[in-house]
């Protein structure tokens, strides 16, 4: 079938045209802007995106065009469609229509923590054998796109409360047809479309009448608005809670290990089960982990399995992400925009990734956050926050007057907790005086649900030599970098997600790269370059050091690295230990670097993370 998507560089509609494209269909699209990571994903399945609407995107003759809820009825491509015959879709009913008929649809519902808990409940059906299909409103980093079009007849869907489409009023979650059903949290948003917050409970309310007799809701205790909610399901309910609560599943963080992951006991029925360890912040992810876990164990996948896919688990793309580290300073990226995400994302972030100030910059984007529905709570949220940044309101005209979000006032009411906050308008101004204000050990906190004017990487070029996860543009320099290091590197277009990479300022070249592969439960260091000309400066320390807290981060337990006599220096400098060839794991002595590497007079060094 040919589909024409408008509106594609959406999470969602982004997300079903790589379905679409898995499933055998002829893709395209159009859209008014593109941002990482979905435009980027779109540029990998090479779908053709066109940016910017006109009748002329229609010329190819689709069979039906999908309209996203961006979409009024006088949209110009909507208006071609509809005068060519083209028969219009919704993007909830189409994926209902091919996708969910004959599967076991799992929809993952909640004003909060849906994207993250669609994403965890994946893998583990995924680490589990289970093979499941899914399609999430964001990137999960253990699978590197939002979808996934798998064997086994379990589905994961990221169940949305926004309306469908300017012909049906109605939640998107609405046609998911669900069997089982995570309910993460109930509060009031998308105040452009909810009047008030029982609006949004009554959505909800409909959404959990659909679970059929015989399915299964798991809800979390700690939403009052979700347990309101559950009143309405005629299946069972299965309850998942933070320590202290009356939930049937609980948890308890019994410690925490280097790099700040979390050690936490699991219990049912009060009963004590098994201890795990989590990369995932916050009391609030942490429920989200549990609510997976227990829709998993619904589902017959066996605890044992849950550990290691929770362990293994590294987070989704925008949410505390880190988009990498100069002069100390850690940059992270995140979706936040309501009062509830901000305050959480900010405590979870308080000294994770080191002892210095937490620095939030917040753009007011979406529908809500632009209205004053939440101007006190915003100060609250922020007010987490050591310094804070805010943008002016992004398209105040799409906004009306009386119910517009006054950023000033939140800065006033922000000082006057004490909080260092001011409004800056433009990227560059802003990047220019965070980097003035952070220092070594500091991490900033950019929250937007846009790409807030490419801020993040103005503020890394800004500070100086950054450390930063390769993207696609890079793979041409990584290249070159290596064969100019005299490194083999063939395979380049599957490895370059692994790298770490060193731009220098002046112009963006790359100055250094290194790669960690994960093998099972270590890592392993590979194909560590720096340009000639730069050799001698310390960026080899600074990416070997940032990759070895990723690694860590990421739930490696021990970290390998096969040297020459300069890398072994660098080794020891940070904690490696020379090891015998005998004493590597079986994982890593089955990956190319070892057999590249055991005929030849190599130092194995490793480093317990």
């Amino acid at each position: 079938m040919k589909l024409h998507l408008i509106g594609i560089a959406g999470t969602g509609m982004g997300s079903l045209a790589g379905l679409l494209r898995a499933a055998g269909h002829d893709v395209r699209g159009s859209d008014e802007h593109a941002y990482p990571p979905m435009s980027t994903q779109l540029e990998e399945l090479g779908i053709p995106v066109v940016i910017g609407f006109s009748p002329e995107n229609l010329r190819w003759g689709p069979d039906r065009a999908v309209v996203g809820n961006v979409c009024r009825r006088d949209q110009v491509e909507v208006v071609a469609a509809q005068e060519r015959g083209i028969p219009l879709v919704s993007f909830p009913a189409l994926l209902s229509e091919l996708f969910l008929a004959e599967r076991n649809s799992i929809v993952v519902a909640g004003t909060h923590g849906k994207t993250t808990t669609s994403s965890l409940l994946s893998f583990i059906l995924t680490e589990a054998g289970r093979d499941p299909s899914f399609l999430v409103g964001g990137v999960p980093a253990n699978f590197g796109r939002s979808w996934r079009l798998g064997s086994g007849s379990d589905f994961v869907i990221e169940g949305d409360e926004y309306d469908t489409a300017f012909f049906d009023k109605k939640s998107k979650f609405l046609h998911y047809r669900p069997k089982l059903a995570i309910l993460t949290s109930v509060e009031f948003d998308h105040a452009d479309i909810f009047p008030d917050e029982n609006a949004v409970k009554d959505a909800f309310r409909e959404f959990v009448a659909l679970l059929p007799p015989d399915g299964n809701l798991v809800v979390c205790a700690a939403s009052s608005g979700a347990m309101d909610v559950a009143k309405a399901a005629r299946c069972r309910i299965t309850t998942y809670g933070r320590p202290g609560s009356d939930a049937q599943w609980t948890f308890e963080v019994t410690g925490r290990n280097l790099g700040g992951r979390s050690i936490l006991r699991l219990a049912c029925e009060g009963k004590g089960l098994l201890s795990l360890d989590t990369g995932l912040a916050g009391i609030f992810n942490i429920e989200n982990l549990v609510g997976a876990i227990a829709a998993a164990h619904c589902l017959g996948v066996d605890l044992p399995k849950t550990t290691r896919a929770a362990r293994r688990f590294v987070g989704v793309k925008r949410r505390q992400e880190v988009c990498g580290i100069a002069y100390g300073v850690t940059v992270v990226d995140d979706f936040a925009h309501h009062p509830t995400a901000i305050r959480e994302t900010l405590g979870a972030l308080k000294g994770r990734h080191g002892p210095g100030k937490l620095i939030a910059a917040f753009e007011p984007r979406s529908a809500t956050s632009r209205r004053a529905v939440f101007q006190h709570d915003f100060v609250d949220a922020l007010a987490v926050a050591d310094e804070v940044v805010l943008a002016p309101l992004y398209a105040p005209e799409k906004v009306p007057v009386s119910e517009r979000l006054d950023v000033e006032r939140l800065a006033t009411d922000l000082r006057g907790l004490d909080v260092p906050a001011r409004v800056i308008a433009g990227a560059e101004a802003t990047a220019e005086h965070l980097a003035k204000r952070a220092a070594p050990g500091d991490t900033v906190v950019i929250m937007s649900s846009g790409d807030y004017g490419g801020l993040h990487d103005l503020l890394l070029a800004r500070l100086g030599d950054p450390v930063r996860p390769a993207r696609p543009g890079d793979k041409a320099q990584i290249g070159h970098l290596l064969a100019r290091a005299g490194i083999t590197h063939s395979g380049l277009d599957k490895v370059w997600s692994e790298f770490l990479v060193m731009p220098a300022p002046e112009d963006g070249e790359i100055a250094a790269c290194v790669a960690i592969e994960h093998v099972e439960d270590d890592a392993l260091l590979r194909m560590l370059a720096v340009t000639p000309e730069r050799r001698g400066e310390g960026l080899g320390y600074s990416l070997v050091d940032a990759a070895m807290k990723k690694a860590r981060m990421d739930g490696a337990l021990h970290l390998y690295l096969v040297t020459d006599g300069a890398q072994g220096l660098l080794g020891e400098k940070l904690g490696f230990d020379v090891i015998d060839q005998k004493s590597i794991a079986p994982a890593i002595a089955s990956t190319v670097e070892y057999q590249m590497a055991r005929s030849k007079t190599a130092t194995w060094m490793r480093k317990e993370l």
